[in-house]
């Protein structure tokens, strides 16, 4: 089933790849990072392509909560005492600034994509999370931010305690991306559509950026595909895992309010309003390939719990996506490998890809256009920190052939003492045959 996002708009089409083309800058994936990115490079004057497998918006983006808001879960108190204070800090900059970012390009281009200012909310239904909800209102004072403590939220039911974030976000994304997509065309930058890449190859200065029968030679490659289509030497691929999450859209027959909700439990719900007096309802994750349930048992069970809520309630559509979930909770942004250069990757938003994806379109455009970035080196995509630990490693390794199914990646058998080499120093060149580059 379609999701709401896509049953209330017309996609625009555009073209397929049919002859070699050359450009400055060529980003491959036509969802929100790709198309911000994009837009973000309009004023460095350089020759910009994107080229995707399939319609523009046609992937995760198109199956998102579209929530805009720096509260990433009970990210801070973590990143806090993983990364420090000062880390934590540049983290909700970076994402309050991205909130700002969205409404300052909703209103230069006069977008008509119901987007509105309104709270995010993070609550506990559990005792046990209550030091958590207040752990980290804690850490958000620490760092700047305006935390409120609530002991009530606008939903039909009681709740232990809760974290009020005042001046977040919501709209609808493809609204918002199709007007981006049209300003782009307007500026000649040349959008393919069901164009599969099917390698990157390093050509001297120059990529090749290769298709079934076409070829771009592009100086800059930006990779905005969420999952990375090119393993090596980057090896996100190991770095992360994907989850799976569930959707339902709602005619709850019953008062509604207004804001963004999630519970603090795993697992746990989301609700968001949009407008129609429609409620957007999510949970049920999963890691990928880990349920025992089928699709169909996956929505009755959000259906079932969402019907104990809002017993006249009728689900009008229902979807489903899947997260990049990386291992230390922050986003993997910029070089895609040191061995690289101006080859750039964005993936690994932990399921919070409206704010992240213009965090990433802010930090790649930067770096295309030589400017310094305060928060690239917090999201450095070249970070090996997180599988330091052998066990952690090899959890990570089977969890990601397993859950993702990548047919040509065979379980590898490097060793983990490999992998802690700096790569600064050339040291990953026994790589060569399997880089391909």
């Amino acid at each position: 089933m379609k999701s709401y996002w896509v049953e209330k708009t017309t996609r625009p089409s555009f073209l397929n790849l049919q002859e070699d083309i050359e450009a400055d800058v060529c980003i491959i994936g036509a969802g929100i990072t790709g198309i911000v990115t994009g837009y973000m490079l309009l004023e460095t004057g350089l020759k910009i392509c994107i080229i995707d497998k399939g319609e523009i918006c046609s992937g995760v983006t198109e199956n998102t909560t579209a929530k805009i808001t720096s509260q990433h879960n009970l990210i801070y108190s973590y990143l806090i005492q993983s990364f420090g204070e000062e880390f934590a800090k540049k983290y909700f900059k970076a994402n309050e600034e991205a909130i700002d970012l969205i409404e300052k390009i909703v209103t230069k281009e006069k977008i008509d994509c119901e987007f509105i200012r309104t709270n995010n909310y993070i609550y506990t239904c559990k005792e046990e999370y209550v030091q958590k909800i207040k752990d980290e209102v804690n850490a958000l004072e620490s760092i700047g931010g305006t935390p409120k403590l609530v002991n009530k939220i606008d939903l039909p039911f009681e709740i232990k305690i809760g974290i009020e974030m005042q001046n977040q976000a919501q709209f609808h994304p493809l609204k918002y991306l199709y007007k981006i997509a049209e300003v782009l065309k307007e500026y000649n930058v040349q959008i393919y559509t069901n164009s599969r890449v099917q390698d990157v190859k390093r050509d001297g200065s120059y990529y090749n950026v290769k298709t079934e029968n076409n070829n771009i030679k592009a100086k800059y490659v930006v990779m905005a595909t969420h999952y990375p289509i090119k393993n090596f030497p980057g090896l996100h691929f190991l770095k992360m895992y994907q989850e799976k999450s569930y959707e339902i859209e709602i005619e709850p027959h019953a008062k509604m309010g207004t804001g963004m909700y999630i519970s603090a439990e795993t697992p746990g719900a989301s609700f968001r309003s949009v407008k129609d007096d429609i409620l957007l309802i999510g949970g049920e994750k999963h890691k990928t390939g880990e349920t025992t349930k089928n699709l169909e048992l996956c929505y009755k069970s959000l259906e079932t719990y969402a019907k104990e809520i809002y017993p006249s309630m009728k689900t009008k559509y229902r979807w489903n996506t899947q997260d990049c979930i990386s291992l230390d909770k922050v986003a993997y942004i910029g070089e895609f490998s040191n061995l690289m250069p101006n080859f750039y990757i964005a993936t690994g938003y932990n399921k919070w890809g409206m704010t992240t994806s213009h965090v990433a379109a802010k930090i790649i455009s930067d770096k295309i256009s030589g400017k310094e970035n305060e928060y690239a080196e917090i999201y450095n995509a070249t970070r090996m920190e997180p599988v330091k630990n052998r066990k952690e490693f090899g959890n990570m390794l089977k969890q990601t052939v397993y859950s993702l199914g990548i047919n040509k990646l065979k379980t590898p058998t490097y060793k983990f003492e490999d992998l802690k080499k700096d790569t600064r120093r050339g040291s990953w060149l026994w790589w060569t045959k399997a880089r391909n580059i």
